[in-house]
Order: structure tokens, then sequence, then C-alpha cells
């Protein structure tokens, strides 16, 4: 009898960046409809553009070319803490953390020297930023902030409470105009 095949590693995407990017929204690894669909956050229950599209116009009604370039318009880079890992399912408590390889973070952060906000998106993405990179990090005033994630798991906030607190945490780093 044949063992069973172990889940092939997950592979994230490349950053979306710019040399002139104030702040690095860092999730942890893309779920399978972010795989699937070869776009960050792409599972329709996911908060991420919703949110987005209240901040900064970047929403679901664009075309995902255009959310990306809304988003570095506005100072905006986005990319996750792990290069690959194994993972069954979507949710951050399944992965494998002895299978989790970094993104070279500190070379991002090099390129574009005028980040000063790393954003986190949920405590997985924080916990493995920090324990990645935390004592590597030798860029002076660099700001690591945890935010609320914006999966459909975090289901014990609700979506004004993440916006909210979204908006708070970006204001500070971003060309900033709120959409009507």
């Amino acid at each position: 009898m044949l063992a069973p095949a172990l889940p092939q590693p997950a592979c994230s995407f490349a950053p979306v960046e710019r040399a002139d990017a104030r702040v690095l929204i860092l999730g942890s690894m893309p779920g399978a409809a972010s795989l699937t669909a070869q776009q960050y956050y792409a599972h329709p229950h996911n908060q991420f553009w919703s949110i987005m599209g209240a901040l900064f116009g970047a929403g679901w009604e664009l075309s995902y070319p255009l959310r990306l370039t809304r988003l570095q318009a506005h100072g905006v880079a986005l990319w996750d803490v792990f290069a690959s890992c194994s993972r069954p399912g979507s949710l951050d408590s399944a992965i494998d953390q002895s299978s989790a390889i970094a993104n070279d973070i500190p070379a991002l952060l090099h390129r574009c020297p005028s980040i000063g906000r790393v954003c986190c998106n949920g405590t997985t993405a924080y916990d493995a930023f920090s324990r990645h990179f935390a004592r590597g990090l030798t860029r002076t005033g660099l700001e690591i902030e945890r935010l609320p994630s914006t999966s459909p798991a975090n289901a014990s906030w609700s979506r004004a409470r993440k916006l909210e607190a979204w908006r708070h945490a970006l204001v500070k780093s971003v060309a900033f105009h709120p959409q009507s």
C-alpha cells in the first residue's frame, strides 16, 4: 500500500512594490482561493479588498491589476512573510512551521527605503515576521504593527472594527485620501 502523498509546498506571489512605497502590508501566505486565482486576497469573504476600497478606492469593483496600481499610487507595498510552506487548506493555524521558508523582506526594505511601517495582516503574519526578522532588521525608525486579520476566519472582529483599525494604521503612513 502506498503512503498518502504529502501536500506540495505552496509558494507565495511576487511582491507588489514601488521604490517610493511608505508602508508594507504583509500577509502570512496566500490561501487556496488566492493560489488558484493567482491574486492576493482572492477569497470573496476576505475583507482585505473591501477595506482597501473604503480607504483607497481599491475595492472589488476594480480589476485586480487596477487594485494593485491604486495601492501602489497610495504608497502601499504588498507581500507575504512566507515564500513557501506546507499547509492543508487555507487556515494559518494549519501552516507547518517546520516547512516555512521566509521571503527576503530585508531585501524589499532595501529596494523601498521609504517604507517606515510594516503592517501585518493578522497574528500569524506578525508572529512569523517577528520570529524571522525582528533581530535582523537594523533600520531605525521602522514601525511594526499587528492589525486584525481580514480573513473570514477572524469573525470575532466586525468589518467596521477592522476598517477602523486599518484606517488608523495606514493614515499615518500613506497618501491617504478617504474615498466617498
